[in-house]
């Protein structure tokens, strides 16, 4: 029995569902998948998958078998792409995992960049501001905000900080006015995340590091940033936005940067790979390409800029 095709069958049934799928990935017969699994099943002495007219489950061992499978199977292909990675252009599946608001506002123009130099790497990004695991999830590289969890395992590189910056659109600030002073905030409309520790203050920070917090009455609460934004846009309040999702606003003049010498503070953007000493060439080419289009971990490029 070849075990590591069987494995490879075994994670593409549960992938796809069902055997004839699986087969039809894997470009084999349904009958060749099938015997796979069962001569995996008999080897192991246990049965992984529960076998139904309608539908196919895990078992308990399956649940457990599997996670150790798709390691295993991304193991060898890693050390397969280590192998060959002096002889072959960067090539295969690159999956990537960003934070909703980074990726929704700053990945489009890097991915476009990056597959023009390395055509033969298809990206397979996902956002979420959720916290990853990353091995579990079969993560090859993610871009988080310092607040997601995890795994200490792995390679954290800062790419920058992004700013917490107070800003309005040019209707509301014609409407209601201009902020000249910091207690002047408390008296404006604001928009804020649904998070209990700004509800009824924003810490502002002083250019010298010192922090006041400042009042704030909420118009609107959300747990989502675009939503946010366009009700900025639309004249709504007073927002607080990571700089990174504001430079084209700005640019644009769509949003007004309030009281700039003053933020609520400042997000770490860090860029997370596996602590191996060598990385297949899709993941080796991906970091040194945010690398060098971020040389400045310690700045802000978003809004230096």
């Amino acid at each position: 029995m070849d075990r590591l095709q069987s494995m490879r069958v075994f994670a593409k049934v549960v992938e796809q569902g069902s055997f004839a799928k699986a087969a039809l990935a894997l470009e084999i017969s349904n009958a060749v998948a099938t015997r796979l699994v069962a001569d995996l099943e008999e080897h192991l002495g246990t049965r992984l998958l529960h076998r139904t007219t309608r539908k196919l489950s895990l078992t308990e061992t399956g649940h457990a078998y599997l996670e150790r499978v798709l390691q295993i199977l991304q193991e060898v292909e890693d050390a397969e792409a280590i192998a060959s990675a002096h002889s072959k252009k960067p090539s295969g599946t690159l999956r990537l995992s960003a934070h909703i608001g980074f990726g929704q506002t700053q990945l489009a123009p890097l991915l476009r960049e990056y597959s023009d130099l390395y055509p033969e790497v298809f990206i397979d990004a996902t956002l979420s501001d959720r916290s990853i695991d990353m091995v579990e999830d079969r993560i090859d590289v993610g871009l988080f905000i310092d607040f997601q969890k995890f795994d200490a395992s792995m390679i954290a590189r800062q790419i920058g900080n992004a700013e917490l910056v107070l800003c309005a659109s040019p209707d509301y600030v014609k409407r209601h006015g201009m902020p000249e002073e910091l207690e002047d905030i408390s008296r404006h409309s604001c928009l804020n995340f649904s998070y209990e520790q700004l509800r009824h203050h924003w810490p502002i920070r002083h250019a010298d590091g010192t922090v006041t917090n400042i009042p704030i009455t909420g118009k609107l609460v959300s747990n989502n940033g675009s939503l946010l934004r366009e009700c900025a846009i639309e004249g709504m309040g007073i927002m607080v936005r990571p700089s990174f999702s504001l430079r084209d606003d700005f640019k644009s003049g769509r949003l007004l940067r309030l009281l700039p010498d003053r933020h609520v503070g400042k997000l770490a953007v860090v860029m997370v790979y596996p602590s191996r000493r060598l990385l297949s060439a899709k993941v080796r080419s991906f970091v040194d390409f945010m690398v060098q289009r971020f040389p400045k971990p310690e700045s802000d490029p978003w809004l230096d800029q």
